[in-house]
């Protein structure tokens, strides 16, 4: 196999050094393509290899992961696409300032999900999915058609027709969500919070434990934003989904070490 495709997050697991030397090798069968690239992220996202710094040789990558040099080499350029490396002759393969990264790239954005155990990625995403939604709140309000309303009302009634079965719930919420976003017409913004808000569903840290009151309250805050849109209020409406996403995530949000 010489070409790494298209890859999508590797599955989630549990964070671990990846290039450490008591690591064993890995099989050529497991580790090909995607898993390399998703691990090679892996070593750069967590500080294993700080900017600056440079990866190990090809051969010793190509030795530790079990594959092919061109695998390494593929998996490589994949990461200078992402941001997170750079090639230099007579310097090696060294790893770009975190400025450079790009973070919505959907596998490093999942890497630092998976990482993030002090939930501080998970913070910055809710606070910028609290501007962006709050502004195409404010945004459809403004250019709502009464063929918006009715597919809002249903996205609302599907919510609470739901709301005694979590998972049902949990979607019909993130559909009411990513409606605003569409009917907003913002596309730049409905994209960014598209990426973020569906790599965060992902983590278990971002779901917390929610209990029957939460979603009592998260029901209610929906009603807010969706009374709002209807009323052509501009300024309530963004004022509702800011409070909603921050007040969500604050009841979500499981403790950590640093309180």
């Amino acid at each position: 196999m010489t070409d790494v495709p298209d890859e999508e997050p590797a599955p989630v697991r549990a964070a671990r050094p990846v290039l450490a030397s008591d690591s064993p090798p890995k099989t050529p069968a497991a580790r090909l393509g995607v898993a390399v690239v998703h691990d090679l992220v892996t070593v750069v996202v967590t500080g294993e290899v700080a900017p600056g710094e440079s990866l190990p040789p090809e051969g010793v990558l190509s030795q530790h992961f079990g594959v092919s040099r061109t695998v390494i080499r593929e998996s490589v350029k994949r990461l200078e696409e992402k941001g997170l490396l750079t090639v230099a002759q007579g310097r090696g393969t060294q790893v770009r300032p975190r400025s450079s990264w790009n973070l919505l790239d959907p596998v490093v954005l999942s890497v630092l999900v998976e990482n993030d155990r002090e939930l501080g990625v998970l913070d910055e995403i809710a606070t910028v999915r609290a501007a962006l939604e709050g502004t195409m709140s404010a945004e459809m309000a403004s250019r709502r058609t009464e063929e918006d309303l009715e597919r809002l009302r249903a996205a609302f009634e599907e919510m609470r027709a739901t709301i005694d079965d979590v998972d049902a719930y949990a979607q019909s919420d993130a559909d009411f969500h990513f409606l605003v976003m569409e009917l907003s017409g913002n596309r730049l913004s409905e994209n960014i919070t598209h990426v973020l808000f569906t790599r965060a569903r992902e983590s278990s840290r971002f779901a917390g434990r929610p209990d029957q009151s939460a979603f009592d309250l998260t029901l209610e805050e929906h009603r807010h934003v969706l009374e709002a849109i209807e009323a052509g209020d501009a300024a309530r409406a963004e004022e509702a989904m800011r409070a909603h996403i921050t007040k969500a995530w604050k009841r979500r949000r499981l403790p950590t070490t640093k309180g």
